[in-house]
């Protein structure tokens, strides 16, 4: 049992750090544009405008993804209570591993949105 509530706290760390810098990067975004904190990419450090739109975009999309892979998570994981460490282990890797991909694609929604609100040079349509 021990090995199963390991497995499903580290299957539920990714939601809920999405679900935790959604909501925070959705309010605000860090106070100045850094290369250390916050939703770093080329678009996004153009200019204050393009910082601010490109974390509450992605913040959205991490709050909306992680709410709906916390309950996902814990229900497949539940299932797996009684189940061999190897199917345990099989079945948290696999979910974590799925997790990651909406918390990879929101960097193409995001940048996706920046291109299509904003210019190369970072001013709005």
């Amino acid at each position: 049992m021990g090995f199963w509530v390991f497995m499903l706290l580290m299957d539920l760390l990714i939601p809920f750090v999405m679900i935790g810098f959604g909501k925070y990067f959705s309010k605000t975004a860090p106070k100045e544009i850094n290369v250390i904190f916050g939703y770093r990419t080329t678009a996004s450090m153009k200019n204050e405008d393009t910082w601010v739109f490109a974390h509450k975009y992605c913040g959205k999309i991490w709050c909306i993804c992680g709410l709906v892979m916390l309950p996902l998570s814990v229900i497949i994981m539940v299932l797996t209570i009684g189940k061999t460490k190897d199917i345990i282990g099989t079945v948290g890797s696999v979910i974590c591993f799925i997790q990651m991909i909406p918390l990879i694609g929101s960097i193409f929604l995001t940048e996706k949105a920046l291109k299509k609100t904003f210019d190369e040079n970072g001013n709005r349509r």
